[in-house]
């Protein structure tokens, strides 16, 4: 028997599925709380609708519904693509950088109604677990956490239907079609069912934001993007807010089958699982983006920044959101990202985004310099004396070899 912390009033991050329409029940029954239920607006669209009442029909008394999809896109979508992070260079980290902002506010709201606990329905298996109880340490370690999963008896999802069947809650779905989703402004994730055999084909009905490839237009759609200081301000020359870039890039990439991924990663608690992933504008804006970089960075920056990339990443996706390293790796970003101005032209067609043209004020390109043709800056002898300074290792090392294999004959 789990000995339970008195709490009077909990704040649950709420999102109307099978596990946080049963967590609101179970807190009541177990901890004799108030419940009060928090909604992140990411731009989960229709999946939002009558969450309010469907969560008091739970037992929740209150339901806030907090519209954040333009904070998301600024503060936390921003910042992972000007670094370029990519976790195990395939997952754009859509659900790993949403994570914070809903512990964010969620913690905002229970310091303004005087709560004393903050409550989620993530998985002691998964990462989000550790994405909102770091946050929620960071940001208010005087409150209570409860983790459900990490103490009541239900352990799979037909324990939850069953558990809310027999309590009336209202279901989000049904026993047959058991996939765990998340849905926000940047992508849709799947997970389980006939996911979790990594050698079976993901089902053509799974995806939603995404047409095959091979069903979509037999005719390429060129789309342009522009950038100020690494953000994307404009689509098709029409100065866009970045969220409306979002959402008329997935629904143009969606049409053409763009933003398919379907991995094996490795989560943060030590086991591999299966993802697969629809991003239909984000993963354009990310080819956009790295593509300009090419242009306006020194080889120096551009090859470090690959690397700093990488680590970003491993900061997202493990939760570390609200770390003075993710901060001080933002310092260096924000510094690279000053030229990153101009327009990239991309051709979208049958999954893929292909980037086919590129300019900006700020570019080191040289015609002048890259030319095969004669020119009258680039002297090709001096090129030898670099080889020769820049062999010279090399050289010494192979004088050094020759002269003790003769040595010893």
């Amino acid at each position: 028997m789990v000995e339970r912390k008195k709490v009077k009033k909990a704040v649950l991050a709420y999102s109307g599925g099978l596990d946080t329409s049963v967590i609101i029940s179970w807190l009541v029954e177990n901890y004799g709380c108030e419940v009060i239920a928090m909604v992140a607006d990411l731009g989960q669209e229709e999946e939002l609708d009558g969450l309010e009442e469907k969560a008091k029909a739970s037992g929740a008394s209150k339901c806030f519904i907090e519209d954040l999809k333009d904070e998301f896109a600024e503060s936390y979508l921003l910042p992972v693509l000007k670094a370029g992070a990519i976790y195990e260079n395939r997952y754009l980290l859509g659900t790993a950088f949403a994570r914070p902002l809903i512990a964010k506010r969620q913690v905002e709201i229970a310091l303004a109604e005087k709560a004393d606990a903050l409550s989620h329905g993530a998985t002691g298996k998964g990462n989000d677990q550790v994405r909102f109880e770091v946050a929620y340490k960071a940001l208010a370690p005087q409150l209570h956490i409860i983790a459900p999963w990490k103490e009541w008896e239900i352990r799979s999802r037909e324990d939850a239907i069953k558990y809310a069947k027999e309590r009336n809650i209202p279901l989000p779905k049904t026993k047959g079609t058991i996939y765990s989703r998340d849905r926000n402004l940047w992508h849709l994730s799947h997970e389980a069912g006939i996911l979790e055999d990594p050698w079976a084909e993901p089902p053509r009905d799974l995806f939603v934001l995404t047409t095959h490839p091979e069903d979509a237009p037999d005719e390429p759609e060129y789309v342009t993007i522009g950038f100020k200081g690494g953000k994307p301000v404009s689509l098709n020359e029409k100065e866009m807010s970045l969220v409306e870039i979002i959402q008329t890039l997935n629904r143009t990439g969606g049409k053409h089958g763009i933003g398919r991924v379907d991995m094996v990663e490795n989560r943060l608690v030590g086991i591999k699982a299966r993802g697969v992933y629809e991003t239909p504008g984000g993963t354009i804006l990310y080819d956009a983006h790295q593509d300009l970089e090419t242009l306006v960075h020194d080889r120096e920056t551009a090859h470090f920044k690959t690397v700093l990339a990488e680590r970003y990443a491993e900061i997202v996706y493990y939760g570390k959101w609200f770390s003075p390293l993710r901060e001080a790796l933002d310092a260096f970003v924000n510094e690279t990202q000053k030229r990153v101005t101009g327009a990239v032209r991309l051709k979208l067609y049958k999954g893929h985004s292909t980037v086919v043209g590129r300019k900006s004020p700020y570019s080191l390109y040289r015609e002048d310099l890259a030319t095969f043709e004669d020119d009258e800056i680039y002297s090709h002898a001096d090129a030898q004396g670099f080889i020769n300074l820049f062999g010279l290792p090399e050289k010494v090392a192979a004088l050094l070899r020759h002269a003790l294999e003769e040595g010893l004959t």
